[in-house]
């Protein structure tokens, strides 16, 4: 199964609250299937953020059935873990742009190599940006809002601009926000590649 077909069967088989068919007709029609999840690091390929949503979520689910045990989905709705974990990153649609730079190969020749950079037409932040978007489609959770903006953890903007209590806050107050960041880092370091 690709992993387009991957994400498509988690979502359909998980989330179904209002505005979630406008929402995945709006990801059909942007770049999210094609895009990468990063210019240069993780996943930096075609559907390399379809891929990254996948193992978010994977790794989240797993995080919240460790953490909670048997009775997980009294604490944390399956569909949430979907909403959160496949969702999280929709601020990156129609952000990375394909272009071409000149590097050198290991002959010493100039060749035009493919690389990707960033063009963001909606410069609202990452995960603020991503909450505002799913919003305009489908209502969050209280906390599936807060674990969707704050799932960056220490590499968000806000925090190394001092808000880090802001962050912590939440993180307290409503763990599964933290697994989301756990979900998130683990994810990147541990099951994609660095291209």
């Amino acid at each position: 199964m690709d992993a387009k077909d991957e994400f498509l069967e988690i979502y359909y088989d998980n989330i179904e609250r209002d505005g979630s068919d406008k929402l995945l007709e709006w990801l059909e029609k942007s770049d999210f299937f094609i895009a990468p999840a990063s210019s240069s690091r993780h996943n930096a390929f075609k559907g390399g953020l379809c891929q990254h949503s996948i193992n978010v979520y994977k790794r989240l689910l797993k995080l919240v059935q460790m953490e909670f045990g048997n009775d997980w989905n009294k604490i944390v709705s399956s569909e949430s873990i979907a909403v959160m974990g496949l969702l999280h990153d929709v601020c990156k649609v129609d952000t990375y742009k394909e272009d071409y730079r000149n590097v050198k190969d290991e002959l010493g020749n100039w060749i035009k190599k493919p690389y990707y950079k960033i063009e963001d037409s909606l410069p609202y932040g990452h995960g603020e940006k991503s909450v505002y978007i799913l919003s305009a489609f489908m209502k969050l959770t209280r906390e599936e809002a807060l674990a969707i903006n704050w799932h960056m953890g220490e590499y968000d903007q806000r925090v190394k601009n001092n808000s880090s209590y802001l962050m912590a806050d939440v993180f307290y107050k409503y763990p599964v926000c933290f697994l989301l960041h756990l979900a998130d880092l683990t994810a990147t370091y541990l099951d994609e590649k660095i291209m």
